[in-house]
């Protein structure tokens, strides 16, 4: 079985989001890492070379595959940044109506700038996640 890519390594967060080259992006992921400390309790990691993760979480397929990844998460990419909203938006419905301007994948909140959006819902949504992964699987 092939072993997982996206692992915790030595890298620091803090000077990963420090050597971010835009000013503006450098900011707001240093407000989303306040937010997530606030709301996981735990220290930012970094997760492969460019996830910001908080907390982990195990989990296991049917399959027989497991692994662990961050409890909750971003990580500043060309065009946005993506934070990692890990149980997916079917439960967060409300909270997206209200947040502003964004995009979703699947488990990713995409987000130009947080001038586009409310910071407390964002924090709300951090927070809701944070709790259903919670109740969902064993975590760290």
């Amino acid at each position: 079985m092939s072993e997982m890519k996206t692992r915790v390594t030595k890298q620091s967060a803090a000077t990963f989001v420090k050597d971010i080259q835009q000013d503006q992006k450098r900011r707001d992921c240093q407000a989303i890492m306040k937010i997530m400390h606030r709301v996981t309790g735990k220290r930012a990691t970094m997760w492969g070379t460019s996830i910001v993760g908080y907390g982990k979480y195990h989990y296991q397929y049917a399959s027989g595959r497991e692994g662990e990844m961050c409890l909750t998460g971003f990580s500043p990419r060309a065009q946005n940044i993506a934070v990692y909203i890990m149980p997916g938006f079917e439960l967060f419905k409300a909270e997206l109506k209200k947040l502003g301007k964004h995009k979703i994948g699947k488990s990713c909140l995409y987000l130009k700038s947080l001038q586009d959006i409310d910071l407390g819902i964002l924090e709300e949504l951090i927070s809701a996640s944070v709790v259903e992964m919670r109740k969902r699987y064993p975590t760290g």
